[in-house]
């Protein structure tokens, strides 16, 4: 992996199944609470340890702080263990 990812390289399509299976997975991991909005972003990583992409899920929740988590795959591999090891401690 590239410490400088492409600007130019072909983006695949966005796997609109999966991103709502993975707000749905968040949502349920974090209890379902009013006032939760995701961000779900996609990502070239840098680390040459790093698979290629990586996801970051923002939290925000009504009247706290964002909070951060990254799973180290794709959105398309992302598995519901995955995304409760991820906000486990959110």
């Amino acid at each position: 992996m590239s410490l400088f990812p492409n600007p130019f390289r072909r983006k695949l399509p966005r796997d609109e199944a999966a991103l709502a299976r993975l707000r749905a997975w968040v949502s349920a991991a974090l209890g379902d609470p009013a006032g939760l909005d995701l961000t779900i972003s996609e990502v070239d990583c840098a680390d040459p340890a790093c698979p290629g992409l990586e996801t970051f899920i923002l939290v925000l929740r009504s009247g706290e702080a964002t909070q951060a988590v990254k799973v180290k795959k794709p959105i398309a591999e992302i598995t519901e263990a995955d995304v409760v090891e991820a906000v486990r401690f959110l």
